[in-house]
C-alpha cells in the first residue's frame, strides 16, 4: 500500500523501555482511528457528562469530558464535599455513566446517610416539607430498628426514609462509594480499579471523584507537601487522559487563602502544578463574605439573605469561558444545594486581606 503522495509507509516507530513505551502516531493514523470510532459509534469522549448543576453545565460546555480534570476548591464549610457528592449523584441518576466516589475522610455509610438526606430535599425544592435533616437520618435508622423491638427490621418500612431509599435504588447500581486508605488508594490503585471497571462493565463510561486531593497517599512519602501534591495532581491528570475518564477532585485551601477576604485559584494548597494541570477550577466562597458591602450596608435583610448562598467561581475553564461567578442556594442541613443556580448580579470584592 502507498500513501497519496506515493511514498511507502514507514515501519512502526516505537521505543520500548523499562518504564514504558513511546509510540508516535502520525496525524493520518490518529484520523483513521477517529473515523473508526465515529463509524462504530464509540464517540463517548466527545460527549460531555452533565454534572446536573445549571447554569454550570452550560458554562463548561455541557458537562465534563473524558480526560478532563475538574477541581473544586474552597475553605472549610463552603460545601465542597456536598457539591462533589451531589455531582456524583446527578451523574449516576442521569444514567450516562457510572461514578466512583473515593473519600479519604468518611466511610461509605456516612456518604449514604448524606445521600438519604439530600434525596429527601431535592425531590421537593424549593419547598422542603417532609425532608429529613442529615442530623436526623441516623435517628430514623435507629428508630426503625427499635420499632421492631430490636428484631429484624427493614429500612423501607420507615415512611420517612422510604421515599429517599426508593430514589437511591433507581441509580444506586451506578454509584460506587469507596473509603480511601493511606496504603491502597494510591494513584496506581485508582488506575487499576478503573481498568478493572472497564473489564467488568463492558466499557461503560466512568466518572471518578476524589475527596480530597491532599489526602491521596504517595508511597514513599515525599519530603514536603509541594512535591506530594505535584505528584498527585500530575497522576490524576495522567489517569484521566490515559484511561479516558472525567475526573473531579476536591482541593483544600492554603493558610493565606483561609485568611483572604476572597478565596481564589492561587490559594489552593500544595503546588502551583494544581493550576497548570486542571482543565476546570471551581472556587467556592460564602456569598455574604465576598459581596461588596455597598450591596448590603443599607439593607440588613438582604445581608442576612446572602448567608444562604454560595458563589461558585469558574476560575479556569480550558474549553470555554472563565471568570464566571454563579450562585447556588445551600441547604446544608439536608446535605445539598439547589442545583438550579444563576449568574451573580451583585458586585463582588476582588482584593485579598492578609493578617500578619
Amino acid at each position: 500500500m502507498t500513501t497519496e503522495t506515493g511514498a511507502t509507509p514507514r515501519a512502526t516507530w516505537r521505543l520500548d523501555g523499562p518504564n514504558g513505551s513511546l509510540a508516535p502516531r502520525s496525524a493520518i493514523e490518529v484520523l483513521v482511528d477517529l473515523n473508526e470510532k465515529v463509524t462504530s459509534g464509540k464517540v463517548g469522549e466527545y460527549q460531555p457528562v452533565p454534572l446536573g448543576f445549571t447554569p454550570m453545565d452550560k458554562t463548561i460546555g455541557g458537562g465534563l469530558r473524558a480526560g478532563e480534570l475538574l477541581l473544586i476548591g474552597g475553605a472549610q464549610g463552603t460545601g465542597k464535599t456536598t457539591m462533589a457528592l451531589q455531582m456524583a449523584r446527578n451523574v449516576a441518576s442521569g444514567g450516562q455513566a457510572n461514578v466512583l466516589y473515593i473519600c479519604y475522610e468518611h466511610d461509605e455509610l456516612y456518604l449514604l446517610n448524606r445521600l438519604i438526606a439530600a434525596e429527601s430535599a431535592l425531590a421537593h425544592l424549593p419547598h422542603k416539607t417532609g425532608a429529613i435533616k442529615i442530623t436526623d437520618v441516623r435517628k430514623e435508622i435507629l428508630g426503625t430498628w427499635m420499632a421492631e423491638g430490636g428484631g429484624a427490621a427493614q429500612l423501607a418500612a420507615n415512611p420517612r426514609l422510604r421515599p429517599s431509599l426508593d430514589r437511591i435504588a433507581r441509580y444506586g447500581q451506578n454509584l460506587f462509594l469507596l473509603r480511601g486508605t493511606q496504603t491502597a488508594s494510591t494513584i496506581d490503585g485508582m488506575r487499576a480499579l478503573i481498568r478493572q471497571h472497564k473489564e467488568l462493565s463492558g466499557d461503560r463510561r466512568l466518572v471518578v471523584v476524589v475527596d480530597y486531593l491532599q489526602k491521596v497517599p504517595v508511597i514513599p512519602e515525599p519530603p514536603n507537601e509541594s512535591e506530594k501534591v505535584t505528584y498527585v495532581i500530575n497522576g490524576l491528570k495522567d489517569v484521566a487522559l490515559t484511561e479516558d475518564v472525567p475526573m473531579i477532585a476536591i482541593v483544600a485551601a492554603d493558610k493565606e487563602g483561609l485568611k483572604a477576604s476572597r478565596l481564589r485559584n492561587y490559594h489552593l494548597r500544595g503546588s502551583s502544578a494544581i493550576n497548570y494541570e486542571a482543565d476546570i477550577i471551581l472556587i467556592l466562597n460564602e456569598k455574604y463574605n465576598i459581596v461588596a458591602k455597598v450591596n448590603i450596608e443599607f439593607n440588613p435583610y438582604q445581608a442576612q439573605r446572602f448567608r444562604d448562598w454560595v458563589i461558585v467561581s469558574v476560575e479556569k475553564n480550558r474549553g470555554g469561558q472563565d471568570a464566571v461567578d454563579l450562585e447556588y442556594e445551600k441547604h446544608f442541613e439536608f446535605s445539598c444545594f439547589d442545583p438550579n443556580g444563576r449568574t451573580v448580579q451583585e458586585k463582588l470584592i476582588e482584593e485579598r486581606l492578609y493578617n500578619d
